[in-house]
């Protein structure tokens, strides 16, 4: 770098870095908790920013801090230079390192769809340490130590590099055992008996494609497919699943699958990752391994 491409003059990275987590607190006092440093400290590191830009970034109400417009500007300049630079240090920190894939996966699906077949990725892939976190949450690609996620949505990730997977369905399953074994043969004798809830996975839409005009039923509502077909095989009721987190089940016998209507899912399972990594060799070999796992499911 010559002289003329020389960066301008900056202020001191700590007073920025204390001005930062105040901003995002509007506390000095939680700003010094996160950073480990006196509730004086970080007040001398604005007070000193403040005198190097000429402006006030922080008036206070009450007993709490409030941004200037001054200070909100700046907050947000360097809060997407912070992210900026941890973007790029997570994507070099991956890319270095090809031997470890990391895989960020909603509970359920891991559960049910894919920790049963990871054991053939890893006898096809043995120089490649898997690690596979499972989170509800949205992986933030840029703060946190991943490589791939797998998702289920509309595929609206506009930051991310996005690959379609597979569509779904729903339909009604329950143990065989289920009501002493008197499993229902009628659409109409559905809502008299117990059945499951799933947090946003509705019965409402599978009553419509079925012409009952029943009300969303009421009782134990459990907030992820595992835990939901788990209560399902032990006869506690009637579950609306989807085929992708039953089909083992079904297979097995564990459970039995009600009616023949399905409908579709309104979401679909994707995989994301940085645009930078997806054409990684570890990536393409973990798309590679999925496009075969789905390829043989959908000959089943």
């Amino acid at each position: 770098m010559n002289a003329a491409e020389a960066l301008p003059r900056m202020p001191a990275f700590s007073a920025l870095r204390a001005f930062e987590s105040a901003a995002r607190h509007n506390s000095f006092s939680r700003a010094a908790l996160e950073l480990h440093l006196t509730h004086g400290a970080v007040g001398h590191q604005v007070r000193a920013l403040e005198a190097s830009l000429g402006v006030q970034l922080f008036t206070r109400v009450g007993r709490g801090l409030e941004l200037t417009p001054e200070g909100r500007m700046l907050a947000e300049r360097v809060r997407a230079a912070w992210l900026d630079i941890a973007a790029a240090a997570q994507d070099i920190s991956r890319r270095a390192n090809a031997s470890q894939l990391t895989i960020s996966v909603v509970p359920s699906f891991a559960a049910r769809w894919l920790v049963p077949r990871l054991g053939r990725f890893i006898e096809q892939n043995p120089d490649i340490q898997l690690v596979v976190q499972t989170t509800s949450h949205l992986v933030d690609f840029s703060r946190e130590a991943v490589d791939v996620g797998l998702r289920m949505g509309n595929g609206n990730w506009p930051d991310l590099w996005c690959e379609r997977l597979f569509g779904d369905v729903y339909f009604p399953v329950c143990a065989p055992t289920f009501n002493q074994g008197k499993l229902p043969e009628k659409y109409s004798e559905l809502p008299a008996l117990h059945l499951l809830n799933s947090t946003g996975e509705p019965w409402m839409p599978w009553f419509v494609a079925a012409g009952l005009d029943a009300p969303e039923p009421r009782g134990v509502t459990y907030s992820d497919s595992h835990s939901l077909l788990q209560a399902a095989k032990e006869g506690q009721g009637i579950a609306l699943a989807r085929q992708t987190m039953v089909a083992d089940d079904l297979q097995r016998g564990a459970l039995v699958r009600l009616f023949s209507l399905s409908i579709p899912s309104p979401v679909e399972y994707y995989l994301v990752c940085p645009p930078a990594l997806a054409q990684t060799g570890k990536v393409q070999r973990f798309r590679a391994w999925l496009r075969e796992e789905i390829k043989a499911q959908e000959s089943v």
